[in-house]
């Protein structure tokens, strides 16, 4: 019988919620180990993923405690602006709202892609003697008792821990077996994803056009290495409508996103494969079990309208890591029902609460008609009108509102 590899967490899902857990995991001295049935290189190779993602002003901070920020020097692009139409016929299009950052305060996110993520959290884990990957791998059975959790692998390797975390993305198929309980539902839309090079520049300014079909978002990314300017984009249509548009060719694509973009950028073109994909809600009634705990997508899979998901599982990653780190120092079992029960706590309320608000917005922008759209221009002048309201909008974009764990503060734990 083959040797028992033991841990103080194991950590199923080496995305990039998962790998984060496991640097600030071990940046604090607890020992882990990743199991993912992909191969990491493929997971870093240009094509595997295409998106780019809006890094929150408060976990950047906890990038810079993990080392992480230093890895990404030239490859983020703050935003400095939003700038919020809505784009239902007769409602005009551009700047109903925005919101802008006095050079003195953070941004309102790093725009950074997703691929330079992974550079750089593999770059990171390679300097961490605490963090161990077995990738590629597959689990072939799991066992939960009083003492803890062991995985065996299909090549008979068993690991061990006292406490085993979720980070399989929306499709966890651990949480899945384990029992949970789930919400979830369709929006009946497609996100269509990419970059585009364009000809006037962003000013590091993201645009978010609301149209009856679905949000339409320009996100400013940093300029290539031969300097043209470029943004990404998330394109949301009806699910009737993906097919089509995923079938066009490039120009007659680059047609359309021009279209939507109302010239704010002037002329386009792809620069990174198009990604397609359905969208929908999900939301864990709990986010602890026996042993187990959920974080990222496998907890919660928001619409992409406030590009808040990954945010939100890296601050699953900041409570978490705080929650175990205390309790070790303490000396309790780290799969102990009450310290797991401190991270549901505070873990349940903000993520249910980002959840709803994002939902509640896809479908107020996708009500069609006149009156519908005089609503949200009302509610939207409104909002541009009271600086205290702005305010607050703008502290939930970084990141820094609600009870913050301590790396999210940018401070050690």
């Amino acid at each position: 019988m083959s040797e028992t590899l033991r841990s103080d967490v194991l950590i199923s899902g080496g995305g990039l919620v998962g790998q984060a857990l496991a640097l600030a995991l071990a940046h604090h001295g607890l020992s882990v180990r990743i199991v993912d049935p992909a191969d990491p290189v493929a997971t870093i190779a240009p094509g595997f993923d295409g998106r780019a993602s809006a890094i929150a002003s408060a976990t950047w901070q906890m990038f810079e405690v993990l080392g992480i920020a230093g890895r990404l020097a030239g490859h983020g692009c703050p935003i400095r602006a939003i700038k919020v139409g809505d784009g239902a016929p007769d409602s005009g299009r551009g700047g109903e709202l925005d919101f802008v950052t006095a050079d003195s305060d953070p941004p309102l996110g790093t725009m950074v892609e997703n691929r330079q993520l992974r550079l750089a959290l593999a770059a990171a884990l390679a300097d961490a003697p605490l963090a161990r990957l077995s990738m590629p791998a597959t689990v072939v059975s799991r066992a939960i008792d009083a003492h803890g959790v062991t995985l065996t692998l299909a090549d008979g390797t068993r690991l061990a821990a006292p406490l085993l975390v979720v980070a399989e993305g929306r499709r966890s198929p651990t949480r899945d077996a384990t029992g949970f309980s789930i919400a979830n539902w369709s929006y009946h839309h497609h996100a269509m994803i990419g970059a585009v090079a364009h000809e006037k520049p962003h000013g590091k300014v993201a645009h978010e056009i609301f149209y009856p079909s679905g949000p339409f978002a320009l996100l400013p990314l940093v300029d290539d290495e031969q300097g043209r300017h470029r943004s990404a984009f998330v394109w949301t249509v009806s699910e009737r409508d993906g097919p089509g548009f995923a079938k066009l060719g490039e120009r007659g694509f680059v047609a359309e996103l021009q279209k939507r973009a109302g010239g704010v950028l002037g002329a386009m073109e792809l620069v990174a494969p198009r990604m397609t994909y359905p969208l929908g809600f999900h939301h864990s009634a709990s986010i602890v079990a026996d042993r187990i705990a959920l974080v990222g997508d496998a907890a919660h899979g928001i619409h992409p309208i406030a590009g808040q998901g990954l945010n939100l599982g890296l601050r699953d990653v900041a409570a978490l890591t705080e929650v175990l780190v205390e309790g070790a120092r303490l000396g309790l079992d780290l799969g102990d029902a009450a310290l797991l029960a401190r991270y549901q706590r505070w873990r349940g309320l903000d993520n249910m609460m980002v959840s709803l608000a994002t939902d509640g917005l896809t479908r107020l922008f996708g009500i069609p008609g006149r009156t519908a759209a005089a609503i949200r221009r009302t509610g939207l002048g409104a909002v541009q009108h009271m600086p205290m309201l702005k305010r607050f909008f703008m502290d939930e974009a970084r990141g820094e509102a609600g009870d913050l764990p301590r790396l999210l503060a940018g401070t050690e734990i």
